[in-house]
């Protein structure tokens, strides 16, 4: 779900406050590793400088297969197998009371397909204007 505010941001911070980025817009960025462009996350060559794609993939694996596998049995508490909301997952306690937990649990995946849509919104912008969102929002 914060797929939509992780898009924006870049194109905001570059546009409005300055940052340089050596692409901002969502869409174009991914497509400079291709041209043989590295690319550089959070615009600091010394923290990740990656320069192929094979290796991002790679490791987008294996950092998604461990914490699946950390999830799948029982996650830092030793909590039975297969974590899921509640437990570790819920520190503040708000799903303590089950009518809660099922109405967080609904509120959750709506959130989850507003965030789905709106990139879905994202990916038509940039098909018929080639522009991101937030150069899209100012020509308005």
């Amino acid at each position: 779900m914060n797929g939509p505010l992780g898009c924006v941001t870049p194109e905001l911070l570059a546009k409005y406050s300055g940052v340089e980025f050596a692409e901002p817009v969502w869409f174009k960025n991914g497509g400079a590793l291709l041209d043989g462009t590295p690319i550089d996350y959070l615009n600091s060559p010394g923290l990740i400088h990656a320069q192929s794609f094979l290796a991002i993939i790679a490791t987008q694996v294996l950092l998604m297969g461990a914490v699946e596998y950390f999830r799948e049995n029982g996650g830092p508490l030793g909590e039975a197998a297969g974590m899921y909301p509640g437990g570790a997952f819920d520190p503040l306690g708000l799903g303590n009371d089950p009518d809660t937990l099922a109405e967080l649990k609904v509120k959750e995946i709506k959130n989850g397909r507003l965030a789905m849509f709106s990139i879905l919104g994202y990916y038509i912008q940039a098909a018929v204007t080639g522009k991101g969102p937030v150069e899209n929002w100012a020509a308005h």
